[in-house]
This record gives structure tokens, sequence and C-alpha cells, in this order.
């Protein structure tokens, strides 16, 4: 085996000698640890900072487009922002030892008990908030975690993962996170080998990342999170609301999976709601690039031409895919044909409608007069969140605590025997 196997062997097996151990620690210690970890951050921020510039000056250099520089950078307020989620998850119930009793007719008591998953492990790129979150959600539901972050949030990676050693020193499990801090894809595939060791893997990032692992993984694997998400205005929409809803799902934060990569809107207020809505994201001060169908370039001559691949682009980027439909039917035909089962929204005043669109668009999440951006786990009051699910076993959607938990059967008898 090479020195990089070695080394991810000894990670994950670090975390799986931990687990045992890790589920019985009690619930104040994982508290306590979390919430000294939280000031331990914002103690060190200035080292976290120092660590963050390099990896900003190494990823600017290698081209990495401006929205993903923005999801990579920390300062003071983004790490005291970070600290709060930290806080939040410890502040949380304790999602294990949740327990429903019942006895059978011939005496046997049984307890479906709410325990920790064990190891779980998580591969995602430049975004080095989710190291902090991975590690929170992971320590207050009693669980290990193995990270293996992007290359470009390196450095970052390792200062946060070394605040939180230091911070929690023996109060937790030796080895009970674990960075993989090799930026080469033989770590990442040595990883996926180490079924005995890690009970679930959760990736956390673009599309073509999420299908690698879901196609390697010999881990039981979460899909989560590609963000090919879509806003539809309906003819019944309030076109006021509907422009500032639109707006802000695409340009408050485009870099991230819940925000829209395509608009729809009806002919019936297309020619009224286009216009309207170039007009304010100008005064938003963003520049926004629309690709658009005939209709929709009929309407606005500066768009561009949108080609069939723009419906399936989650871009993560300042561009936007839009196209006129005829129906609500139509539109829900699109977002299943072309989404990626995150989440979706209606603008509409037609309750028929809103139920209709509901009830036929297949994803974690749908939205009725309201952004898409609030599909994230401290938005639903979850603290924070490992991963948004779009897939339908286990957890779906944002996956807070309960998500990394599973159910243990404990059956008390006084000698029964099965006939």
């Amino acid at each position: 085996m090479s020195e990089i196997y070695d080394k991810v062997y000894k990670i994950c097996a670090a975390a799986h000698g931990a687990a045992v151990a890790m589920a019985t620690v009690p619930d104040g210690n994982r508290v306590a640890a979390l919430c000294a970890f939280a000031d331990a951050l914002e103690a060190r921020s200035a080292e976290i900072i120092a660590a963050n510039r390099v990896d900003m000056e190494n990823a600017a250099a290698n081209g990495v487009p401006g929205p993903m520089l923005d999801r990579l950078m920390l300062d003071e307020a983004r790490i005291s922002g970070i600290a709060a989620a930290v806080r939040d998850v410890a502040a949380l119930p304790d999602p294990t030892g949740k327990c429903e009793t019942f006895t059978r007719p011939n005496g046997l008591v049984i307890r479906r008990l709410r325990v920790p998953v064990g190891v779980v492990a998580m591969i995602y790129e430049a975004r080095p908030n989710v190291t902090a979150d991975a590690i929170a959600l992971c320590i207050r539901s009693g669980n290990c975690a193995v990270l293996r972050g992007g290359k470009e949030a390196l450095e970052t990676n390792r200062a946060v993962v070394a605040v939180f050693r230091d911070a929690t020193g023996d109060a937790l499990p030796r080895g009970c996170v674990g960075l993989i801090d090799d930026p080469t894809r033989e770590g990442t595939a040595a990883l996926f080998t180490m079924r005995e060791l890690v009970d679930v893997l959760i990736p956390r990032g673009s599309k073509g990342l999420i299908r690698a692992v879901v196609e390697n993984s010999k881990i039981p694997v979460i899909e989560t999170g590609a963000g090919n998400c879509h806003l539809y205005v309906a003819p019944t929409a309030d076109l006021d609301l509907a422009v500032k809803v639109a707006v802000n799902a695409k340009l408050q934060r485009p870099s991230v999976c819940n925000a829209i990569e395509t608009l729809l809107v009806h002919r019936d207020v297309a020619a009224e709601f286009l216009p309207r809505f170039v007009e304010a994201v100008k005064a938003y001060g963003k520049p926004l690039e629309i690709r658009g169908d005939d209709e929709v370039r009929a309407i606005l001559p500066d768009a561009a031409p949108a080609s069939d691949a723009d419906w399936d682009t989650e871009y993560d980027d300042y561009i936007l895919a839009c196209r006129v439909v005829g129906s609500t039917g139509e539109a829900v035909m699109h977002v299943n044909a072309h989404g990626t089962r995150h989440s979706e929204a209606i603008i509409t005043r037609d309750s028929a409608e809103a139920d209709f669109f509901c009830a036929c668009v297949d994803a974690a999440c749908v939205y009725v007069n309201a952004s898409t951006r609030f599909t994230d786990g401290g938005e639903f009051g979850f603290g924070a969140e490992i991963g948004i699910s779009t897939q339908k076993l286990h957890a779906r959607g944002p996956m807070g605590l309960d998500a990394l938990t599973t159910i243990k059967y404990l059956i008390d008898g006084d000698g029964q025997v099965r006939e």
C-alpha cells in the first residue's frame, strides 16, 4: 500500500476506534466541548484568517472565479458567524437517547433507541465553514468525523481542525475528528475504500464531485446538494413580490447551492415581468448575464441565446437561464426534467396553483412566494447542516442532528424462546 493510503487508513481507523467511546460521552461534555471550540474560533481568528489568506492567494493564482473565492474567504465577521453556528448546534437538544418502548404479547419489552451513526466522512469543496459545521454536528450527535476538504481551503481547514483539537484537549476521545489533508486524488480514492471503518460518506459540492463519490465509493453514500434550482413566476403572481424574490434568490449569494439557476416565467406576464426584473437587477448593482429562449430574447434583446446545456447547468455565478412557459404544468415538467431535486419555488396568488406545483415538483424543498435561499440548516432551525440531501432514503433536505442518528433496538425478556 502507498504512503497516502496508509495515512488515510490511520485517520479512519482512529475515528473508528474513537466511535465507541464517543457514543458514551455525556451530553454535557459534548456541549462544553463545542462551546470551547466556538470560543477558540473567535479567540484565534487572526490565525485562521492568516491561513485563509494563503488559500485565497493560491486560489486566485489558479484562476478560481470570483463567486467561488467569495465562498472561500473568511474574515472576522464570518468567523464570528461560524462560531455562532457552533454555539447554536451546542444549544440544540441531544438527538441521541430518544426512546420509544412497547411490549409484545409474549412479554418482550422492546425499546427503539436513537443512537449515533458512528463515523461520518465528508468530502467537500472550498467551503471552510463546512469544516466547523461538520465538526459541530458530528460531535453534538455523538459521532466521529473524517473530513476531506477541497485543496483550495487546505490551510484554512488545517487551522480550524487545529483550533478544535487544542480547544477540546482530552475532553473527547482522541481521533474523533480526522482531517485528510492530502490534496491528491489518491487520498480521495483511498477514502472510498474504507467501508469497514467509515459508516457513511457525505459529498458536498458540485454535481461532478457528487457523481464521482456516488459512482466510486464503497462506503454507503448520502447524495447531497447539487443545486440547479428554479423559480417559476405564475400568471397570477404579484409581480412586485416576484421581482423581489427573484433578485434575492439569484443575486444575494449566487455561488451557493440554493441560489436559483433558471427563471421560468408564464407567457401571460413575461412582457411585464422581465423588463422589471432587469431593472431591479441593475439597481442591485451586480452584473447578471441572462441566457434566454427565443421568447425571452424577443422581450430582452440584450439576453444571450440559451443552449440546451444551460437548462442543466449549475452556474454558481452571475448567470441566469430564463425561459417562457405556457402553463404551470409546463413549468413543472421543465423543473422535473432539469432540476436536481434540491429547492424549487413558485410565485403565485392562486392557492390551487401553488398546491399543484408543490404536489408535482420532485424536490426536497418547494417554496411558495419565498426565496430558495432559505434551504439551509441554520435557517430551518437546525443550527447548521452537514449537507442538503437530494435523495429520498434516510434523510432529505437540510440534514441536521437527527439525520446523523440511526436506530438501535434493545429487547428485554425473561426467558422467552420462539416456538
